[in-house]
């Protein structure tokens, strides 16, 4: 019976200043830092020069999919194009965007496909 009202008794919070810096000293700092941020802003530009370089068939596509969520029959729709058409296409810019983006990123040792293998003349 101590046991089991010992467990339950309430212990003081120590409000003290001692307690307050430790508090201080424990908490991260979440915020990037400068290495951080330019690895992202750098990031940034080497996907957005990647995308630009695609086709404008391709990168239409692209966007409205992968990036804005469309659907394969709504995408056809707005384009006036057949879905097996989006597919197509989808897959080609895709394929184009990984062989662009493989020299600034190497593919995990056990990956399927070879981006020397998807050399797309388009």
């Amino acid at each position: 019976m101590r046991l089991r009202h010992s467990r339950h008794r309430i212990q003081p919070v120590d409000t003290s200043d001692d307690a307050s810096d430790l508090l201080a000293e424990t908490v991260a700092d979440w915020r990037p830092d400068p290495e951080q941020i330019y690895s992202r802003t750098e990031l940034q530009q080497i996907l957005i020069r990647a995308l630009e370089s695609l086709p404008d068939r391709y990168r239409l596509i692209f966007i409205l999919r992968d990036m804005q969520g469309f659907s394969i029959d709504e995408t056809a729709e707005m384009l006036g194009l057949r879905p097996t058409t989006i597919k197509t296409r989808l897959l080609r810019a895709r394929l184009l965007l990984r062989k662009k983006l493989g020299r600034f990123f190497r593919a995990p040792a056990g990956s399927r496909m070879s981006t020397d293998a998807l050399d797309l003349q388009m």
